[in-house]
């Protein structure tokens, strides 16, 4: 009966240890399959951004080749504007080095507020302006095609800011809106909106940005209004 209980205690302490004990094969395969699974993680390559060395501060470039810090909604690559038409090919955002290099500088004063810029319009063809100007022929909206915008010169860009989750804040109107509400010394309006074109036009005037008086969005360099006018198209992608 001893010899009995014996075997039997045996027994299940073998059965016991069977079913703790892993699956060799299977654990081996598991391994196999999280170093493979490891192995293939590659990391994506950082990207390499464009250098302003040997460039001429006059020479036109593209934005998004020196900085991966700004948004984008260009409009006149769309029909969301005005002219109701899309006069863009593809929608880019050109400038003067001059003018990227500063508009990456206050940049980065908006984001550490957290914020950043969002670009509607930068350099302009002046054969665009030619058709803005047919469809509103005021100089107080848009400068008179024969004399060049700065934007023709490539030395001014229409913007607003957004938060880091890509939300634009409230600056009262929407851009290329003609009218009182949209002139920086119209007070008559709520403070959220005051404090936000003030954040707006305090830190662009810091890094040698003018406004004018119509328009919220629009800002010059002051280093850029005496460069030529421009006609050039870039290419698209």
């Amino acid at each position: 009966m001893k010899k009995l209980l014996l075997i039997v205690i045996v027994l299940i302490a073998a059965c016991k240890e069977v079913k703790e004990k892993p699956n060799e094969a299977n654990t081996s395969q598991e391994q196999t399959v999280q170093q493979e699974t490891k192995d293939t993680i590659v990391e994506a390559p950082k990207r390499v951004f464009k250098s302003f060395e040997g460039l001429a501060d006059t020479t036109f470039v593209r934005l998004a080749d020196f900085s991966d810090d700004f948004a984008y909604d260009m409009r006149y690559a769309t029909e969301n504007n005005f002219l109701k038409a899309k006069v863009y090919d593809c929608a880019e955002c050109y400038t003067r080095v001059k003018t990227a290099k500063a508009l990456i500088e206050v940049n980065k004063d908006f984001l550490s507020k957290g914020f950043r810029i969002k670009f509607f319009d930068c350099y302009r063809p002046n054969s665009v302006q030619f058709k803005m100007w047919k469809i509103v022929p005021n100089p107080q909206y848009v400068a008179d095609p024969v004399k060049g915008s700065i934007h023709n010169k490539g030395g001014a860009v229409d913007i607003t800011l957004v938060d880091m989750e890509g939300k634009e804040l409230d600056m009262g109107t929407d851009f290329d809106f003609f009218g009182k509400r949209a002139y920086h010394d119209n007070m008559d309006l709520p403070q959220n909106i005051l404090d936000n074109r003030k954040l707006l036009k305090e830190t662009m005037e810091a890094h040698g940005f003018w406004s004018i008086r119509t328009e919220w969005w629009h800002y010059n360099l002051s280093a850029g209004s005496n460069d030529k006018i421009a006609d050039f198209k870039w290419d698209c992608d």
